[in-house]
């Protein structure tokens, strides 16, 4: 028993650490330097573990990270929202060294807001 307690431990403790580099923290994102603009997507991706979208804002195309899936369809942002095209109004922070990525605080579909952390 205390060998299947131990192995079962370690393995825990592998999978913890071998799949943390996958995960960005919220903290690589300069909350002292707030985005709002509006652009028009041209590609987002509706999966986990978050929604992506790429907007373009003048001359500038922005890696959006957005909530997770369940998030987006709690605050009701469906994948048909966020479609190639569509206009959306963003604010959020710049990543503090990926120049053209960005992290969405809260989003602006039509004339609804939609917040992303709350």
């Amino acid at each position: 028993m205390n060998l299947l307690k131990t192995t079962s431990f370690a393995l825990l403790i592998f999978l913890g650490t071998a799949f943390a580099p996958l995960h960005h923290g919220w903290g690589d994102y300069d909350q002292t330097k707030v985005l709002d603009y509006t652009g028009t997507i041209e590609e987002s991706k509706f999966e986990n573990p978050h929604v992506l979208a790429k907007v373009k804002d003048k001359n500038k195309t922005w890696l959006v990270y957005l909530a997770p899936v369940s998030r987006m369809q709690e605050r009701g942002v469906t994948p048909d929202m966020l479609k190639k095209g569509s206009s959306l109004r963003i604010v959020g922070y710049p990543h503090k060294t990926a120049k053209n990525e960005m992290r969405a605080e809260r989003l602006f579909i039509g004339d609804k807001k939609y917040e992303m952390r709350k």
